[in-house]
C-alpha cells in the first residue's frame, strides 16, 4: 500500500505523516480540521473494503469499541469509511476509499520501544504497566470484547508515563479464526495464546495470557520463546513451559512469579479465569515489590495511589512517609542479609509450601507444612474487637521476608487494662503433628505463646492449648512444639508482650515442621 500521507480524508482528517504500519492497515497521525486537533488514524487497507463480510463486522465492532471510556484505553473518536473511488476526486485533495478509525493522538512511544530503550523494566514499574493494562482490558472483556492481539506494540505510553491500550477489536474483527488464513500467519505469535494458535475458541482468558507475556518481556527484556519463524514461536507457546523468571531475573519475587505462572499457565482451568482477580494479585504483589524495593519509580507511584487499602497498608512507610526512609534502608540491608541466608528455602511460587534445604534451627529429620497464601489470619478476642490488621495476614505465609504482618499500635507498648495479648494463627489443614515453628521478625525482643487447636477456630483463647512459651531473641528463631505427637490443625502465635521501647510487635514470616 502506498502512502497516503498528504492527503483529505472524507474532507476532514488531514494525514500529516505515517507513525506505524502493519499487514492490515497503516497509522497516520493527521488533523482533524474541523474541531482543529490532532488525531491518530488507523487506515485499512483497500482490500478490506473489497470484502463486504469483513467490512461489515469491520463496523459492528468499530461502533462497539467506540463505547470504551476508560484513562487506560486509547479513546475511540470516529470511524468510517472514505468515498469509492469511484467518486469525483478533487486533484488537489484525494479522497482514500477505505474505512478508518479515528483514536486520540497519544504523544510518548510504544511500550515494545520503551522496552527495547530501557531493556529490563524495574519490577515495580513492570507491574504497574501490567495492573493499567489488565484494569484496560476488564473494561473490554466486562463489553463482550476480546482484544485478541495484546502485545507491547499495542501499549502506548504518554509522555507522563502512563499506559493506554490501543487497537481494541480491531485484530478479532479483521482476522478469520485460527492462526493461519490464505497462507498467511495472522497476528503476534510472540504473545499469541496457545488455544489461539491452536484455531480454537479465543476469550479473555486469552488476552491474560498475552499480558502476561508481555509482563515476561518488561521483566526480562525478551520475549520467552524463539524459533525460526512464527509458526515454530506459537507452537513453542503450546507445548512448553514458560522459562524460570527469577532464573532470569533473581530479585523477582516468589509471589510476583506465582501470578506470572497462574496467567500464562496452558491449561485454561489453572489458568486466571477473569481480570478482577489477576489485578487483585497484581496489586498484592506491587505491594510486595515495592516494600522489597524501597522505591516506587516510574508509573508505579501513580498505581500505588489507587490501590485498595487493603493492598496500599503494604507499602512499606518508607515510601509513604519519605521522611523515615533512612530507619527503613537500615531495616532493608539487614533483611536483605537474612534473605541470602534464605534463599534455598523459599516456598513454591504462590503456594506457601516451602523448597530447599530446611532451616539450621530446626532439627533434623523434620519436614515442611505447606501453608497456604489464604491459610492465615488474626486473632483478637474480647476485650478486643475482633480484628488485627486482618489485611496483611498473608504476609506472613507470602515466603516473602519483605513484607510484615503487625499488631496495631498500642500506646507506651502496654496492652490496655484487661487484654493480655493480641495473636495470628496459620491453619495446617488439614491437620499436621507440628513440632516446631520458625518465627521471622524484623523487630525482636516481643514475647509469645504458641497454641494449638482442631476445632474451630476457637474465639477466644480458653479453647486453645499452650504448647510453647518462647521470647523473641532473634530475627529468626525455631520454637519447639510440645504437642506430644498429636495432631492440630490451627497454630496460633499469642503476642503477650511488645519489645522494649516499641508500641507494636511485627511477624514476617511463619513456617511449620513436623
Amino acid at each position: 500500500m502506498s502512502s497516503q500521507v498528504g492527503t483529505l480524508l472524507n474532507g476532514r482528517y488531514r494525514l500529516d505523516a505515517q507513525i506505524g504500519s502493519g499487514g492490515m492497515s497503516t497509522v497516520y497521525r493527521a488533523f482533524d480540521t474541523v474541531l482543529e486537533r490532532q488525531v491518530a488514524i488507523k487506515l485499512m487497507h483497500r482490500e478490506i473494503a473489497s470484502d463486504s463480510d469483513q467490512l461489515e463486522r469491520f463496523r459492528r465492532e468499530a461502533r462497539a469499541v467506540a463505547q470504551l471510556n476508560h484513562p487506560h484505553i486509547v479513546t475511540v473518536i470516529d470511524a468510517g469509511e472514505g468515498a469509492p473511488a469511484d467518486d469525483p476526486i478533487d486533484p488537489r485533495h484525494p479522497v482514500v476509499g477505505m474505512p478508518y478509525i479515528v483514536f486520540e493522538y497519544v504523544e510518548g512511544e510504544t511500550l515494545k520501544d520503551r522496552i527495547r530503550r530501557h531493556g529490563r523494566l524495574p519490577v515495580s514499574e513492570a507491574v504497574a504497566y501490567a495492573i493499567e493494562i489488565a484494569r484496560a482490558l476488564g473494561v473490554a472483556h466486562d463489553r463482550g470484547i476480546v482484544h485478541r492481539d495484546v502485545k507491547p506494540q499495542n501499549v502506548l505510553v504518554d509522555e507522563e508515563g502512563s499506559a493506554k491500550v490501543t487497537d481494541f477489536g480491531i485484530a478479532r474483527t479483521l482476522d478469520q479464526e485460527g492462526l493461519t488464513a490464505d497462507g498467511r500467519v495472522l497476528g503476534t505469535t510472540d504473545y499469541v495464546s496457545p488455544e489461539q494458535a491452536l484455531g480454537h475458541a479465543v476469550t479473555g482468558q486469552s488476552d491474560l495470557y498475552s499480558l502476561g507475556i508481555v509482563l515476561f518481556e518488561m521483566l526480562t527484556g525478551e520475549v520467552p520463546y524463539k524459533g525460526e519463524n512464527q509458526v515454530a514461536v506459537a507452537m513453542k507457546h503450546v507445548r512448553e513451559d514458560l522459562p524460570d523468571v527469577q532464573l532470569r531475573r533473581p530479585e523477582v519475587s516468589s509471589a510476583l512469579a506465582a501470578v506470572l505462572d497462574g496467567v500464562t499457565a496452558k491449561d485454561l482451568d489453572r489458568r486466571y479465569a477473569d481480570d478482577r482477580e489477576l489485578i487483585a494479585d497484581l496489586e498484592e504483589v506491587l505491594a510486595i515489590e515495592t516494600a522489597r524495593s524501597g522505591e516506587a519509580p516510574g508509573e508505579a507511584t501513580a498505581v500505588l495511589r489507587t490501590l485498595p487499602p487493603s493492598a496500599r497498608r503494604r507499602v512499606p512507610q518508607r515510601v509513604r512517609h519519605p521522611i523515615r526512609l533512612l530507619l527503613a534502608l537500615l531495616a532493608v540491608a539487614a533483611v536483605v542479609v537474612v534473605a541470602i541466608v534464605l534463599l534455598a528455602d523459599r516456598a513454591e511460587r504462590g503456594t506457601g509450601q516451602p523448597r530447599g534445604a530446611v532451616p539450621k534451627q530446626v532439627s533434623r529429620g523434620l519436614t515442611a507444612v505447606s501453608l497456604a497464601q489464604d491459610g492465615a489470619a488474626d486473632f483478637d478476642p474480647p476485650p478486643g474487637d475482633g480484628h488485627e490488621h486482618h489485611e496483611a495476614v498473608r504476609a506472613i505465609v507470602d515466603r516473602d521476608p519483605n513484607t510484615a504482618w503487625s499488631t496495631e499500635t498500642y500506646q507506651n507498648g502496654v496492652f490496655p487494662t484487661g487484654k493480655t495479648g493480641v495473636g495470628i494463627y496459620v491453619d495446617a489443614k488439614p491437620s499436621a503433628s507440628g513440632r516446631q515453628m520458625v518465627i521471622r521478625t524484623p523487630a525482636p525482643g516481643w514475647q509469645g505463646q504458641i497454641y494449638v487447636a482442631n476445632a474451630g477456630p476457637p474465639p477466644t483463647l480458653d479453647g486453645w492449648k499452650a504448647v510453647a512459651d518462647f521470647t523473641m531473641t532473634r530475627t529468626r528463631q525455631a520454637i519447639s512444639l510440645d504437642t506430644a505427637g498429636q495432631r492440630f490443625r490451627y497454630y496460633l502465635i499469642w503476642i503477650t508482650k511488645l519489645p522494649p521501647g516499641q508500641e507494636k510487635a511485627e511477624i514476617s514470616e511463619v513456617q511449620l515442621f513436623q
